[in-house]
């Protein structure tokens, strides 16, 4: 406390303590992909059934063209929908003369899988304007004119290069970079690869900063969405956090060579359960949780090398694995103990 009175310690240590908590909550929580894609697909279908009723009516939101037409925009309802990542809620928007009927959504359904693969594609970087116009002939084609399934294209096209060209932050504690496996239809994969970059500030406000689609998770796809950010304004981030595809240290090297780079102790936990017996779980989760409950790297080291020693003759395997990782287990403690913060992994 040198240099500080008792109010300010108190203040300083008090925001520690919040940022400690916002930032363990956001790192460790593992609803954050879906609550995340959850609010980007809400945010995509409300575009679409915007979009959908400006091609219906035959002009946009105020335009002078639109004067005397007969009809016009009559505000909307709400309608919930519920998808794999869970319910969101949409504006229906509506037409004064009740003319309009909306195909975007399933009459008399709460779910549908053809609008959430619709919309992850049609959001997806890297989707060109041939095969959005592609996806929304194949959604309102049997609907709409020609002339009208074109103007739904123009007026979407635009909203999906905005979102992959928009301009970031410059700054981010963390970047969580994770690639999660849903079902999409295609003629030759089951499921895909939906790879997702999420930035996290200080207060753990957590967005997403991109998301693309791939067969399987590569490095090569990576390093693209990461060249991508940089050129799109994110300059400096603290810590990058990931599992271990390989290649992501090196990439990361050369796109943030100044950021550090954490394994996702929710990855690595995951991995430990599966190769133990069920028996041993729940002492091997509560027993490691501890290793990340230090004040310090050497006390978190000590933890750890006596965890190694008390189950490495039961999973020799699994105790070799992370020793080959250990250097990436502790960074997050590093960091956090050099400003004198501690954190608690959430049970």
């Amino acid at each position: 406390m040198i240099g500080l009175n008792k109010k300010t310690y108190r203040k300083k240590n008090s925001f520690m303590n919040d940022f400690t908590k916002n930032i363990t909550q956001a790192l460790f929580n593992q609803d954050k992909i879906n609550d995340l894609l959850r609010h980007e697909i809400q945010q995509a279908v409300n575009d679409m059934l915007e979009s959908e009723l400006t091609a219906f009516l035959g002009y946009d939101p105020y335009a002078r063209n639109g004067w005397n037409t007969g009809n016009s925009r009559n505000g909307a309802y709400f309608r919930k929908i519920d998808t794999q990542f869970g319910s969101i809620e949409v504006q229906v928007p509506r037409d004064r003369n009740g003319m309009f009927h909306q195909h975007t959504l399933p009459d008399y359904k709460q779910h549908t899988d053809l609008l959430e693969d619709m919309v992850i594609k049609l959001y997806s970087k890297g989707v060109t304007t041939r095969e959005i116009a592609n996806l929304i002939e194949k959604m309102y084609g049997s609907h709409y004119s020609p002339a009208q399934v074109s103007n739904i294209s123009k007026q979407m096209i635009p909203k999906v290069e905005a979102y992959h060209k928009r301009k970031l932050s410059d700054k981010f504690f963390c970047v969580y970079l994770d690639t999660t496996y849903i079902p999409l239809r295609r003629e030759t994969f089951e499921r895909e690869a939906v790879y997702i970059a999420i930035g996290i500030k200080p207060n753990g406000h957590k967005e997403v900063i991109d998301y693309c689609i791939a067969p399987s998770e590569n490095i090569e796809v990576w390093t693209a969405l990461l060249q991508n950010m940089k050129s799109r304004g994110l300059k400096q981030v603290e810590l990058f956090l990931s599992d271990g595809v390989v290649g992501m240290k090196a990439a990361l090297a050369k796109t943030y060579p100044q950021a550090h780079f954490q394994r996702c102790l929710v990855h690595v936990m995951r991995n430990i359960c599966a190769k133990v017996r069920v028996d041993d779980r729940e002492a091997i989760m509560n027993e490691f949780k501890q290793i990340h409950q230090q004040a310090n790297k050497a006390a978190a080291v000590d933890v750890l090398h006596a965890f190694y020693a008390k189950w490495n003759k039961s999973y020799n395997r699994v105790i070799r694995n992370l020793k080959d990782i250990e250097p990436d287990l502790l960074v997050f403690i590093i960091i956090l103990s050099r400003s004198g913060l501690q954190f608690t992994l959430p049970t």
